[in-house]
């Protein structure tokens, strides 16, 4: 049985007269499976050969085989920063990541001082909302808003954080228990 190409044609032998007649059924797969494996087989070929661009990825995205070298290859192991760096940028987790940044690193992100008496309480729609230890810190931070947001922004990025909503400490509620007293409860300023 001779190798054909999907496109040629098969000459009848018995009562065709020699004439070409188109491959059906089990020929036509076979002639598919032929034409596949020779390319298959040519490309092979061309990879192992010096000059048919086998040396590298040559821009056609292929994956590249064999031993990178002394240079720096994109098969070399990388940093797992880098990765997640570049895993984030390609989901498009920029956002998320930057708001988690705020809650997760706090410290680093205001400072020492100011993170020991205050902690980041809810992002949403750019606005952050942060309870103060004490009255006292609140006021203080209400001042330091501005220097804040700039601290933020050069953080975690720009459009993150857009306003900061800064309250003192959560006084106890007076309106749930078995034994409620009705009134405002305690005149205290808690702080």
């Amino acid at each position: 049985m001779s190798a054909r190409t999907p496109g040629s044609k098969a000459t009848g032998g018995g009562d065709g007269g020699g004439q070409p007649d188109a491959a059906t059924g089990p020929e036509l797969a076979r002639a598919v499976l032929d034409a596949a494996l020779s390319r298959r087989q040519a490309a092979a070929r061309a990879r192992r050969t010096p000059g048919g661009g086998g040396g590298g990825d040559g821009g056609s995205g292929r994956r590249l085989r064999g031993y990178s070298g002394p240079g720096p290859d994109p098969r070399d192991p990388q940093p797992l920063s880098v990765v997640l760096n570049r895993l984030v940028k390609a989901r498009g987790w920029q956002q998320p990541a930057a708001e988690a940044t705020v809650f997760g690193a706090w410290e680093r992100v205001v400072g020492a001082e100011v993170a020991q008496h205050s902690r980041p309480v809810k992002l949403e729609n750019g606005e952050l909302t942060v309870e103060a230890r004490s009255t006292a810190w609140a006021t203080q931070l209400r001042l330091l808003a501005g220097s804040l947001l700039k601290q933020i922004a050069r953080e975690v990025g720009h459009n993150v954080v857009r306003k900061l909503h800064i309250h003192g400490p959560a006084a106890p509620s007076w309106s749930k228990g078995p034994r409620r007293v009705r009134g405002r409860g305690p005149r205290d300023t808690y702080g």
